[in-house]
């Protein structure tokens, strides 16, 4: 086991594993206990609480545990005992495609914590292919969000904000950022005198923007217009239009302050 999740949580799991080798013991001949483990981290609401609504993409839906669990159920009482992986166990029975099981099939997936990797070099192997590692241990994860070039821009945006500048805008605004500074960040110009955040917003955002975190810096610092991006395709928007439009204008205003 790997050591990403606090004690508590591992000797929980640890004594789940030694109650399945005890009552199949137990049991032997009478009926099977195993163990079902996912390989990969399963979208669930624990999942969101922990990594946020954009950790969905790095997971698989619980369809994959419900196959394998079929496929145990399937085999006689003499298999027993045993610690199984949900796409091993499918794999063995005959299954080749697993992007179906995917939350965004052909995105990188987040391997369970509980399986025998690393915690380094999980989330190297994430972001070799591009994905976000939401479980990097404290010091790692906090490093991420306040430093680089995207950190920095929204510690700056956060300088500039005032009651002056949420009353002509009334607008939250999203970023979910890809590239070498992934992330999802949020503008609250709606609220008090507004504020800045990593992650979701904690409601519903007026305006979701997508787009690569290198394009979103020089956005900010007046090196690319909101509309050119969004023309060029390396803008994309959801939401109110008319508080979309509004983001140039407010960079305008910003741009002396950042």
């Amino acid at each position: 086991m790997c050591a990403l999740s606090p004690s508590a949580y591992t000797m929980a799991k640890y004594g789940m594993s030694m109650c399945v080798l005890g009552m199949a013991e137990e049991f032997r001949g009478e009926i099977a206990i195993n163990a079902l483990w996912p390989k990969t981290a399963i979208h669930t609401a624990a999942m969101e609480m922990l990594g946020g609504s954009d950790v969905s993409r790095q997971c698989r839906k619980p369809d994959i545990m419900a196959d394998a669990a079929y496929a145990i159920f399937s085999k006689p009482k003499s298999f027993t005992g045993n610690f199984v992986i949900d796409e091993e166990l499918l794999k063995e029975n005959g299954i080749s495609d697993f992007d179906v099981y995917a939350v965004d099939p052909g995105h990188p997936l987040l391997p369970d914590f509980f399986l025998d990797e690393e915690p380094e070099e999980l989330a190297k192997k994430m972001q070799d292919y591009g994905a976000t590692p939401k479980f990097q241990s404290g010091k790692e994860q906090a490093s991420a969000v306040t430093e680089g070039p995207v950190a920095e821009t929204f510690k700056a945006i956060e300088g500039a904000l005032s009651a002056d500048v949420v009353k002509s805008t009334g607008g939250i605004y999203q970023f979910e950022l890809s590239g070498d500074h992934p992330g999802t960040w949020y503008i609250d110009l709606k609220n008090e005198s507004g504020s800045i955040g990593h992650g979701s917003f904690p409601g519903k955002a007026d305006v979701l923007m997508n787009m690569n975190s290198d394009d979103f810096v020089k956005m900010f610092a007046g090196q690319m217009k909101p509309t050119m991006a969004f023309m060029s395709g390396k803008l994309k928007i959801k939401g109110d239009m008319s508080l979309a439009i509004k983001l140039e204008k407010l960079m305008t205003q910003l741009k002396a302050k950042l």
